[in-house]
């Protein structure tokens, strides 16, 4: 559904609907048949890949099963799974939620390793060779859903574990005895760290080992507030988190309908958008100057959708260990509400590692803590006891 389409509320004003992005265009990727009859993390079809020269150890998978959205309906999502050449069954599997800043179907990280690549994965290539060299396999998944949900954090929490269910249960892979962690950074870090709050409940079946999830957005509320409501360079992203959120709420978030014509503009234009065209979209704009009102600012829905996505204020905590890095000094996120979710966990009884890295840039620290992070989760694979700093 592209553009904008006239409905009535109550009032009879009319109003504008969310914006969704264009279908992706392989027909993998489209919900089958008979979706809301499977449960979370069934696989719903399975395709092999062709080699990846990157990946010179490694064959592909990827993967359609059925998760859920955040009202609970059924979706189909995908993830990607690289398996080592010397793989052994019931050897780990770890799920790599890497970033992903877009609201296209184009910005997975599925087209990111074969077609184009707007969140860097490339830069995660070292990376996932070391694990692959270590005996690991490893999930990719889209963590956003079909409808790219970009800033709907819960939802890649979900996404995350039903892709790890549905790794684990295609036969041929060899992990369906494998203990499972996850790892990421930023956006994937908040995918991951949702994840691992979640298991207990969502998926308490899985033989989780660790979270390792760095430079983690843990509230979504002070983080709209510090890059949405006065001109900000990255206010790009913030904007695209609302419409990404407005997707997954519509009743609940009617970014759209408060737009002026330069911000109904703007929306347009990010509907497919990825991360670099987010951000110069959206340089140096604001909620305040795209706004035809300003009402929802101060309206509660809003605030509550963001928080229902905010892990500071999700009341449940992992039974996982977990290993969280950022930087103090972090110009992206609000730092504070990191140190209270840690010490939230920490209070809870969670064996939680934590490292601070001095660096001024969000994603310098992705790298500096990364090494660190993949050393956590092999100790946590060879059943070492988890160390813990609270």
């Amino acid at each position: 559904m592209i553009g904008v389409s006239a409905g009535l509320t109550c009032q009879g004003r009319a109003v504008a609907e969310p914006i969704y992005p264009n279908p992706d265009p392989d027909p993998f990727f489209a919900a089958p048949a008979g979706l809301a009859d499977a449960a979370p993390g069934d696989v719903l079809d399975v395709r092999a890949e062709p080699p990846l020269p990157y990946f010179p150890t490694a064959t592909v998978t990827l993967i359609k099963f059925r998760s859920m959205n955040s009202q609970g309906n059924p979706i189909a999502a995908t993830t990607t799974v690289l398996t080592p050449a010397d793989q052994k069954p019931g050897a780990p599997l770890l799920s790599y939620q890497h970033i992903i800043n877009g609201l296209g179907t184009q910005c997975s990280v599925f087209h990111g390793l074969y077609d184009y690549d707007p969140n860097l994965l490339y830069r995660a290539v070292p990376l996932l060779n070391t694990m692959l060299l270590r005996g690991w396999s490893i999930a990719l998944p889209d963590h956003l859903g079909p409808n790219a949900a970009y800033g709907a954090a819960r939802l890649g929490g979900q996404i995350t574990l039903d892709g790890i269910r549905a790794a684990q249960r295609v036969r041929q892979l060899g992990l369906a005895d494998s203990p499972a962690a996850m790892l990421g950074y930023s956006g994937g870090g908040m995918a991951t760290a949702w994840a691992a709050a979640l298991a207990p409940r969502y998926a308490p079946e899985l033989r989780l080992v660790g979270a390792a999830a760095g430079g983690v957005p843990t509230n979504i509320n002070l983080m709209a507030r510090g890059l949405g409501l006065e001109p900000h360079p990255m206010f790009g992203l913030a904007m695209g988190a609302a419409l990404g959120l407005e997707r997954e709420y519509p009743d609940r978030l009617p970014i759209s309908d408060q737009l002026n014509t330069q911000g109904r503009a703007i929306r347009e234009a990010m509907a497919n958008a990825c991360t670099y065209e987010l951000i110069a979209l959206g340089a140096m704009q604001s909620a305040r100057a795209l706004a035809s009102s300003t009402s929802l600012i101060d309206d509660q829905r809003v605030w509550e959708v963001s928080g229902e996505n905010s892990l500071e204020l999700f009341a449940e905590t992992p039974t996982v260990p977990v290993f969280e890095w950022h930087t103090p000094i972090d110009p992206l996120i609000p730092v504070d509400s990191v140190d209270r979710t840690n010490r939230r966990y920490c209070d809870a009884g969670v064996r939680l590692w934590s490292e601070l890295y001095p660096s001024p840039d969000h994603l310098a620290t992705a790298v500096l803590g990364f090494p660190s992070a993949v050393n956590w989760l092999d100790a946590r694979f060879r059943g070492e006891s988890a160390p813990s700093n609270c």
